[in-house]
């Protein structure tokens, strides 16, 4: 492994040299009581080893408008303070947010000329993800302006929205897009989010006592049970290795990005064929479809039936989900909302033959699984054991255990739910909508965004373990055409 790792360049956000005076643009005019913590999450996504940007990928159906979009920007985006502050270290060294009265546009909207992404035979889904792929080894966003950036690849009718993971998580940034990209026919009309995937089960009140008892018992043994599954695999315990395994330092390799595209409405109509199922365990159900059918053709021996391969799923912790909340994220008094707060669940998939099995056995195995998380608690201590990690013990040493748990899995994952009707940027409507982040020690990771009757699953995997992405995202939409055939 260690002949591929290269050494990625820390962010001035992480020199302590800088300080709060050294990095205020315009500070004479800020409030200085208006400076604000970072959040220990927020902390542990500056870290060097953890360092996340996010990137949002749009798909635009006209030619870019380059001054549409500084204007749409300039209204929408810099009311926020987020997006109009500086992260510095205060007098005592610790980082925070510092509002500055100017931010520059032209530092942030880069635009992209056509001759760096024209390479690959007008490919344009190959040329954006090999732009994309190029963040991955590079240094992070500088900390001399606010931490994000729009690269216009005028080439390609594409934007690429890069936050960083310090300023919030996915469930902002969905608000973001909702709140202030909305389509060029309803701007007065917020783009509906649509309904909530996670739903706290209520109980009938008729139904008595015994029953709040036994989901009572089940979620302190389930809790129980994946807390100590967590520690062990935060210490030494790993999965058997396979042709998809990373670990430690595999953040550092070079990426290749692909594209899995699902329609909605067929993932609808999966999760009706077992009773109570949601969009996520389909999303499981189908990965978990996909990963065996990709190792059968990969591992020429075969792997032993059963075998488990664990990942990590992000949760959002947040209690309401639809629109109307959402967009209040987005409130010039709302920072401490539009934060991370998400949680992590270890995610259990267990490989079959892909030949004579059961298409929707994948589904209902992943019910099964995905109901006993979300009966316990394991999400939300993930969360406030990170934020007690780096309260207490500092960011350092709760970076490199949380790190250990990481390299021990084999992939993450994540389904964001997306505005569900047509956004625009600058008066420019959007025609796709997709996710992904900057590297971590897995060699595979999967963000999927449902956007408009569709949903892009956007893959990363580390090249040299994983060589032919485009295969994998194939797998993915086969396994999920098996199961509407077979829902039929």
């Amino acid at each position: 492994m260690e002949s591929h790792m290269g050494e990625r360049k820390e962010t001035r956000a992480n020199d302590p040299s800088f300080s709060s005076s050294s990095l205020c643009m315009g500070s004479s005019a800020a409030d200085k009581f208006s400076d604000e913590p970072i959040t220990p999450i927020g902390g542990f996504f500056l870290q060097p080893r953890m360092e996340q940007i996010i990137h949002c990928t749009m798909g635009f159906k006209n030619p870019i408008d380059i001054a549409a979009i500084k204007s749409h920007l300039k209204t929408v985006l810099l009311s926020h303070p987020r997006f109009s502050s500086l992260m510095v270290r205060g007098p005592r060294g610790l980082k925070q947010w510092h509002s500055t009265s100017h931010v520059d546009l032209d530092r942030h909207i880069i635009v992209v000329p056509d001759t760096i992404t024209t390479a690959s035979n007008f490919d344009h889904e190959a040329a954006v993800n090999a732009y994309l792929t190029d963040f991955y080894t590079s240094s992070g966003l500088s900390a001399d302006k606010p931490l994000w950036e729009f690269h216009l690849l005028m080439a390609h009718n594409c934007g690429v929205f890069r936050i960083h993971h310090a300023l919030g998580d996915g469930a902002s940034l969905m608000s973001l897009l909702s709140a202030s990209f909305r389509g060029p026919e309803e701007e007065e009309k917020l783009p509906d989010l649509g309904s909530a995937g996670k739903k706290r089960n209520r109980v009938n009140g008729e139904k008595g006592w015994w029953v709040l008892l036994i989901g009572f018992v089940g979620m302190v043994w389930f809790t129980l049970i994946f807390t100590v599954e967590f520690v062990l695999r935060l210490l030494w315990d790993c999965d058997r290795k396979t042709e998809i395994s990373g670990g430690d330092g595999v953040e550092l390799w070079p990426r290749r990005l692909a594209t899995a595209r699902f329609k909605l409405q067929d993932m609808k109509l999966v999760k009706k064929a077992v009773p109570n199922a949601t969009i996520n365990d389909v999303l499981v159900g189908v990965v978990s479809a996909g990963l065996s059918r990709y190792l059968d053709q990969r591992t020429p021996n075969g792997l032993p039936e059963g075998l488990r391969i664990t990942g990590m799923a992000m949760v959002n912790l947040r209690e309401q989900h639809r629109l109307q909340e959402q967009s209040d994220l987005m409130k010039s008094n709302s920072g401490l909302s539009w934060r991370n707060k998400f949680g992590t669940v270890l995610l259990p998939i267990y490989y079959q033959k892909s030949s004579g099995t059961d298409p929707l056995g994948y589904l209902k195995r992943a019910k099964v699984t995905m109901d006993r998380k979300k009966q316990s608690l394991e999400a939300f201590l993930s969360y406030k054991i990170g934020c007690i990690l780096m309260t207490y013990l500092g960011a350092e040493i709760a970076t490199w255990l949380l790190y250990r748990a990481v390299s021990n899995t084999n992939f993450v994952i994540s389904n964001m739910l997306g505005p569900q009707e047509e956004i625009a940027v600058g008066g420019n409507p959007v025609t796709y909508l997709r996710v992904n982040t900057s590297s971590v020690p897995q060699a595979l990771t999967m963000h999927m965004v449902s956007y408009a009757e569709r949903a892009d699953m956007q893959i990363s995997v580390a090249k040299d373990i994983i060589p032919d992405p485009e295969f994998l995202a194939k797998c993915f939409e086969e396994a999920l055409v098996d199961m509407k055939e077979a829902a039929h």
